[in-house]
Formats: structure tokens, sequence, C-alpha cells
């Protein structure tokens, strides 16, 4: 009841300044998505009004709702990146990442964008009663620097922090080789305290402390 006033102002304000953005499920309107954005602003009507109206353009011009099984079912197939069929441990949903399938030099960048977004957005819905983050795995086993690939890792940052924001409760960096850790070193002044939610693990952790044994991804087995 106390975050409903919070909630209605922001919802008020999007409507009289931003009426050109979409309503509905993950609109200007959408209580839940209002609330969440709060959280994330600490409850300062006008910076959460600045960062979802934000986000709600990028949603429109990126073409999030656009994007189908279809229209990713080529990047799927390669394997670099899926939605794992169960959730950890702590009932979180499992997006997981191959980096050694991953060729920059070879794909377009905006297929790899979408089909991380498609990720991220089905990640979310499938989120338990009560559940508000998802796990992201990067497993770097057999990197090489061909597979390295900073501008996604750019968008990949971008999106989480203004358009995703707190959604991702852990990133594992699993076997990562030694050429991993100079890409790294770039990346991590990127992430500021976000930082702090990577993991760097080993394959043997992955499957004993965040999955039971009838749920370890095959890649992990």
């Amino acid at each position: 009841m106390e975050h409903s006033k919070f909630v209605e102002e922001v919802k008020s304000q999007l409507e009289s300044e931003h009426e050109d953005l979409p309503v509905g499920r993950n609109g200007r309107d959408d209580n839940d998505l209002i609330l969440w954005f709060l959280r994330d602003r600490k409850f300062l009507v006008q910076a959460t009004v600045l960062k979802l109206a934000k986000a709600l353009e990028w949603r429109r011009d990126f073409g999030v709702d656009k994007i189908t099984d279809v229209s990713i079912s080529r990047m799927a197939a390669t394997g670099k990146a899926y939605l794992h069929t169960s959730p950890d441990v702590e009932g979180r949903p499992v997006v997981i990442v191959v980096a050694a399938k991953h060729f920059p030099v070879e794909e377009e960048l905006v297929e790899s964008e979408q089909l991380c977004i498609y990720l991220i957005e089905k990640a979310l819905s499938q989120l338990p009663p009560g559940g508000d983050k998802m796990l992201g795995i990067f497993y770097l086993r057999g990197f090489k620097s061909r597979n390295g690939d900073l501008k996604f890792m750019k968008f990949l940052i971008d999106v989480f922090f203004n358009y995703y924001p707190k959604r991702m409760g852990q990133v594992l960096f699993v076997d990562a080789p030694y050429i991993f850790q100079p890409g790294w070193n770039m990346v991590r002044p990127w992430l500021k305290s976000y930082a702090n939610l990577v993991r760097f693990c080993s394959v043997a952790e992955v499957r004993e402390q965040y999955f039971t044994p009838a749920t370890v991804p095959v890649d992990f087995m």
C-alpha cells in the first residue's frame, strides 16, 4: 500500500510527459515494472521516470516484443546461448553462454543482441512466485581470442544497467582460461559494483553448488 502512491506518481508523469510510449505489459502503465524501477532508483520518482522512459523507448526502438522463436532461430541453432530447462537450486532461471561457439567476425552483432534479449525475456517470464533474479553462466572452456567480443559485452552491460536493472542475481565464469584474463581486466571497470556479482568457478562447483544431479546442464555433466 505504501508503494502505490509512488507507482501512481510515476505512471501519471509518464502519461503526461511520454504519452507516445506503449501501454500494457512492459508498458508505461505496468505497475509491476514501475515498482521494479522505483526500487532500483530508491523510490525517487523523477529518477525513476527518467530511467523507465529511456528503457521503454529502447524496448520500442529495439523491437523487443517483435523478437520471436523464428527470428532468432539461426543464432539459437549455434548453441552458443540458451535458457536451461531447469532453474538452479535457488529457483532462478538460468541462461548459459558457451563462449567457444561465439564467432563475432562471422556473425552479425544485431543477431547476437536479439538472441540475448530473447533469452533474458524468456528467463524473466519463468521467474517463480516471489522470484526476481536470474543466473547467468558463461562457460569459458575452449575460449580463444577469436571468441572475444568487446562490442557485445558493452551491449550486455548497458542492457543490464539500464533496461533490466538488478535482474541478474549472479554471473559465473566457468573454467576461464588464462587468455580470458586480459579481456576481463578491461571489462571489469565498466561493471563498477556489479563486478561483485561475478564468480570464477569450475565445472564441478557448478554441478555441486548450483544444481541437483537431475538438473545439471548437459554442458557441465
